[in-house]
């Protein structure tokens, strides 16, 4: 039945995406395409061609054009006489086309007079091809000249020629100017209900409208249609959708009642033209009936489907999401089939939405600048899917699992059989009352033997030293202190000495910060893990005392309890934990197997876990409190302490990256690669949408300097930061709720202070793949809180950040294009890139304000049995969730047998 059901999710799946793309494509019956149309908008430019530029189609170009447009039209429409563009006349006559000849006029009078020279040279020529001829077109529109210099324009061409003269406008404008009217002898309305955000359904008969309405304003007039139209690409402008199926749906019946009606009208237009792009913006290159190769974009009878080729697209999504699943479903035998089926949605709706997107953005013209765009999303596109997908993993393993694969378990064992533990105290610079407070826990451990070693390394005032030392000599023979100074390779220097100064009986080496008072059960209920030979590590989670101390620090309380509630747990299934320096224990021999620890890292817990993994070791995690430590002060000290995890983190991965990825043989299995690799994705997301946000800043100061010329980002690459946003908090939200067993306040500020760490993080990763050198950065603790202003200045980046992301915002939102729908998507993209800087701000400014309760959170309980061995994917009741241990003090174990004597290295 597993199996079976195995297989029926994602043929379910494949059949409910068949059926969407169906559902979207559904043929729609349309009037069929006249034989010949009255004409066509005529420009002949190549897509390797730029007017602007001076770069005008050859004489035989323009030929081969007319040609492909004989028997299909009765004219063109043309909008110039420069250059090569004043040959369409003589050629036309060859291909029975008759000529609207167009001159344009614009804003610089030379220009102007030189067309309008041109113009009365050709009508001088006498083409009989010629029936109209427009001086100018959209020039009032556009505000090039007053309507006067447009009038004299007029009736300078009028003077030399019988043939009817005028000028082209949207109907608006000849409403607006009932002056122009005597002056011209017919009018040309464009008629774009696109550029007026029409919805398809209702731009035909508001098009008709329009030209009556002129019709009836101006009765003694001949009106004809100088343009109508529909885009197949480009920018959605509110209710009107660019799409190659709404052009056909437009034009089709647009068509079909013109020809009833008898009307004169030019199709808007016969080629697209790519060089408009950088003066209409990417909507004006997609006007043709045929594409820049000179081919039909769509069928002029048969029914009209939005996405012809849909159903290739809709196999290669399936496809996708299969080899998608074959990798999920690898290692999911203890996975419900909730937690498959929501795999598999997630899965095809990835594949879906990038089949789309890419098949989307490939329909446009490409050029250099695009192209290399592409192939940067096309990479950028590759690591979002790998990141949702791990997500969703992560996601499906928190909750759906049907049980643990990997218990955990507590043994009883007798005194006598329990083994000799070293405990390594590493400190340096600590508040003595903190670290004796540290020590007497220790005292009061409920274990046989074990020895205290404490190391105090390169701290330079003895009055901070000193007193630690006199405690050590107070608590017995079996505590050790260390005063070393100089001593190099911080943290990992002071435990690899402290090492070789163990006794040597000693089995296990267990180590916790300064700062930690351990329960007195520690040992003796995880060191019996140690009798399966295989275990090299075994981790409790790092837990703080002091989360009820304000609102900041309950904050940082329920922050730090998810990775040690979800991913430590799920990690744990496949032996591939992340070792965390304090709350640690090794096996003496397994350490001393691999060198000790490694002093070129600063996170030389997690690379010691990952060099045991590669010779073949297990580590056991128990997901239950045996100590707890003291939460940063302040959000600079928060920000240090994950700084320095993060660029830990990266320079680990660069230095066992052909361990990782299976180049250099270990005994890694699949799934500790997957997890080292997988478990730090989201902080390289991190990183990589800093680099975004420098981007779309750039792109906002462009947008705001050339409004005319710069649009917004691609619509459907602007949604993924708001798509990832989303799908990032949500699942943050789910698991908080059913795994961490935390409130709606906990989840949510949670979330706030994770955000407030991603610019933190972001500049880690960057640093640490710039540069393998770094110092280590300890994490001070009982620093006073900071002031107002110093909590802004902590944030200082951020705030610096946020504000030029709502600026980019703002000023976007001044633009005259403001109300299309893809500036108010990249509007909400700038705004919502901004929030994770102003939580920053606002973790700092709550982190200055040391009165505000915790209350206001709400503290969260220790993390215990009833959490431990809880059945997966069940939530928690209040009173298993906040069943606590007692901490009362308890008499010191007895010493070791025969232990050295104190010693005090200077």
């Amino acid at each position: 039945m597993k199996r079976v059901a195995t297989l029926l999710i994602p043929v379910l799946m494949a059949l409910l995406t068949i059926a969407i793309w169906g559902l979207l494509n559904q043929p729609s019956q349309e009037p069929p395409w006249p034989a010949r149309i009255q004409g066509f908008s005529f420009s002949p430019i190549r897509a390797d061609q730029d007017p602007t530029k001076k770069d005008f189609p050859t004489p035989e170009e323009i030929d081969s054009d007319l040609a492909l447009l004989k028997g299909h039209a009765h004219a063109v429409r043309t909008y110039s006489v420069e250059d090569t563009l004043g040959l369409v006349p003589s050629l036309a006559g060859n291909h029975q086309l008759n000529v609207a000849l167009g001159g344009w006029i614009g804003p610089f009078p030379d220009a102007n007079e030189r067309e309008i020279e041109r113009l009365i040279g050709i009508l001088r020529e006498g083409h009989r091809s010629v029936v109209r001829v427009m001086v100018g077109n959209e020039s009032l529109l556009r505000d090039d000249l007053p309507v006067e210099d447009l009038i004299d324009y007029i009736e300078q061409v009028r003077k030399i020629t019988d043939l009817p003269v005028g000028t082209a406008e949207p109907w608006h404008i000849w409403l607006k100017h009932p002056e122009l009217i005597k002056h011209v002898d017919f009018i040309a309305v464009h008629l774009l209900p696109y550029w007026e955000g029409l919805p398809i359904d209702h731009a035909v008969s508001y098009a008709f409208n329009r030209f009556k309405e002129v019709q009836d304003a101006y009765p003694d007039k001949p009106v004809i249609i100088g343009e109508v139209g529909w885009p197949s690409n480009g920018r959605r402008n509110r209710g009107a959708e660019a799409s190659q199926a709404n052009q056909t749906r437009f034009l089709r019946r647009f068509l079909a009642e013109a020809e009833k009606g008898g009307y004169i009208y030019y199709v808007m237009e016969a080629f697209d033209q790519p060089w408009k792009a950088k003066i209409e913006g990417a909507t004006g290159t997609y006007w043709g009936v045929y594409n820049a190769e000179r081919e039909p974009k769509f069928n002029f009878t048969q029914p009209v489907v939005r996405i012809p080729q849909w159903q290739e697209l809709a196999a290669l999504s399936v496809g996708m999401a299969v080899l998608l699943l074959l990798l999920l479903y690898r290692d999911s035998a203890s996975l419900s089939s909730s937690g498959k089926g929501f795999l598999a949605l997630v899965t095809y709706a990835i594949s879906t939405a990038a089949v789309w997107i890419i098949y989307d953005y490939t329909r446009q013209y490409m050029t250099p600048a695009t192209a290399v765009v592409g192939a940067l999303l096309l990479v950028g596109g590759i690591g979002v899917i790998v990141l949702l997908v791990a997500e969703a993993h992560e996601w499906a393993e928190a909750l759906w699992l049907k049980q643990w694969r990997r218990p955990f378990p507590r043994h009883g064992k007798n005194d006598q059989d329990l083994p000799f533990v070293s405990i390594h105290v590493p400190a340096y610079n600590e508040p003595p009352e903190l670290l004796i407070e540290t020590l007497d826990a220790l005292a009061a451990l409920d274990y046989p033997r074990f020895e205290v070693l404490v190391i105090d390394n390169n701290t330079k005032d003895p009055e901070v030293w000193q007193p630690v030392r006199a405690h050590c000599a107070r608590l017995g023979q079996h505590f050790r202190f260390f005063h070393v100074d100089p001593l190099a390779g911080f943290k990992a220097g002071a435990l690899n000495f402290a090492l070789r100064e163990t006794h040597p009986e000693v089995d296990v080496v267990a180590v916790i910060d300064a700062d930690y008072v351990v329960l007195p059960d520690w040992l003796r209920d995880l060191v019996p893990a140690f009798t399966d030979p295989d275990i090299g590590i075994v981790q409790a989670p790092q837990d703080y005392r002091d989360g009820d101390q304000n609102a900041f620090k309950a904050m940082c309380l329920a922050e730090y309890r998810g990775f040690f509630h979800i991913g430590m747990v799920t990690r744990n299934e496949r032996n591939a934990i992340i070792q965390h320096g304090t709350m640690t224990m090794i096996r003496r021999e397994t350490l001393a197997s691999v060198q000790g620890w490694a002093e070129w890292c600063i996170t030389e817990d997690a690379e010691l876990g990952l060099r045991l993994f590669e010779q073949g070791y297990k580590a056991l995690y128990i997901p239950c409190t045996y100590g707890r430590g003291l939460i940063p002060d302040s959000f600079a000290d928060f920000r240090k302490q994950r700084f320095r995890w993060a660029y830990g983190a990266v320079r680990i991965l660069a230095h066992h990256w052909r361990e990782l990825l299976g180049w250099r043989r270990t005994e890694l299995s699949a799934g500790q690669r997957y997890h080292f690799v997988a478990g730090w994705l989201p902080w390289f997301a991190d990183s990589f949408n800093l680099l975004f946000n420098f981007a779309a800043l750039g792109w906002a100061i462009a947008m705001a300097l050339y409004p005319d010329r710069v649009t917004p980002p691609y619509m459907t690459v602007a949604l993924i930061p708001l798509v990832l946003f989303v799908f990032k908090m949500l699942k943050s939200l789910f698991l908080y709720r059913r795994r961490v067993a935390a409130t709606w306040r906990q989840s949510l500020a949670a979330g706030l202070a994770g955000l407030a760490l991603s610019h933190t993080i972001a500049r880690a990763i960057l640093a640490g793949l710039g540069s393998g050198k770094m110092p280590f950065l300890r994490t001070p603790k009982l620093a006073s809180s900071p002031a107002l202003i110093r909590a802004l200045l902590d944030a200082r980046e951020e705030a610096l950040f946020a504000l030029a992301l709502c600026l980019g915002a703002f000023s976007a939102a001044q633009r005259e294009d403001a109300y299309m729908l893809d500036v108010k998507v990249w509007i909400s993209v700038l705004l919502v890139q901004a929030i994770p800087y102003l939580a920053a701000v606002l973790v700092s400014l709550i982190s200055a304000w040391n009165r505000l309760p915790a209350g206001l959170v709400g503290t969260m309980t220790q993390m215990d049995a009833a959490v431990a061995n809880a059945t997966p994917g069940t939530r928690l009741s209040k009173t298993a969730a906040s069943s606590t241990r007692s901490t009362q003090d308890q008499p010191p174990a007895q010493p070791p047998a025969q232990p050295p004597a104190p010693k005090s290295v200077v």
